[in-house]
């Protein structure tokens, strides 16, 4: 990527991290999955009480914290630009669509990427508390971006759908609640009692959960990493293909 076509996407990645933090999205979002993150990891999962120096009890959480979570981040994406009338104009600035999608995904990740970074604390603990193995946790720590990122990217594909933030945050936690559940273990464990357990092991390839434990676990397989990134490419080809539809409208 040259530099002339990386220029656009940082302006406008520059001019969405500052309409994050300069409503409250942005701040409540990192302050909710901090409390929450908090909450499950110590209370619910019993860190200390497990007496085990990893961070799994952190980690098995992020799915279902990021369901929610970040799709309050996503809605806005391009809802807001819908709303007010300005996606028009950003689409007729010496921009290309894609240039605009990347650079409003990559600023939507970065803020889920910092309330990450603000959970270092927690390694320092286990760190402190034992020996763990930090390869394993910086393993934990790529996986629950990864799919962060591929919750996003659903995300701005559901706002490029609708102008009503409620109706894009609704249909974005449909979509990746259905990558969880497609590996859920209770889910899986139900269809394989009827269906061929190749169909089923078909089904759970799709899903966030089969390959988010297995980078969890610390093995850093290229075929997860591919899943995330082939989910976040689609999900913003798809944004793509959206928006042109809309501007030939």
């Amino acid at each position: 990527m040259s530099t002339a076509s990386f220029s656009p996407i940082k302006t406008i990645a520059k001019r969405e991290l500052s309409g994050y933090f300069s409503s409250p999205v942005a701040f409540v979002f990192i302050v909710i999955f901090l409390l929450l993150a908090g909450f499950f990891t110590f209370m619910v999962a019993g860190f200390f009480e497990r007496g085990e120096a990893n961070l799994s009890a952190f980690f098995v959480w992020h799915p279902w914290l990021y369901l929610f979570l970040v799709p309050a981040v996503g809605m806005r994406m391009w809802s807001e630009e819908r709303r007010l009338g300005t996606i028009e104009l950003l689409l007729t600035m010496p921009v290309t669509p894609w240039q605009a999608i990347v650079g409003k995904f990559l600023a939507s990740w970065a803020v889920v990427a910092l309330a990450l970074a603000l959970t270092l604390p927690i390694v320092i603990t286990v760190n402190y508390l034992g020996n763990p193995d930090n390869g394993v946790i910086f393993a934990g720590y790529l996986g629950s971006l990864l799919m962060a990122g591929a919750y996003l990217a659903i995300s701005a594909m559901t706002s490029a759908m609708t102008r009503n933030q409620v109706v894009s945050f609704i249909l974005a936690v449909v979509l990746s609640l259905f990558l969880i559940l497609a590996g859920y273990p209770p889910v899986t464990n139900m269809l394989v009692q009827w269906a061929n357990p190749l169909v089923v092991d078909g089904i759970a390839a799709f899903s966030v959960m089969t390959h988010f434990e297995s980078i969890q676990k610390g093995v850093i397989d290229s075929r997860d990493v591919i899943y995330f990134l082939s989910v976040i490419v689609f999900a913003l080809f798809t944004t793509g293909v959206i928006l042109r539809a809309h501007r030939a409208g």
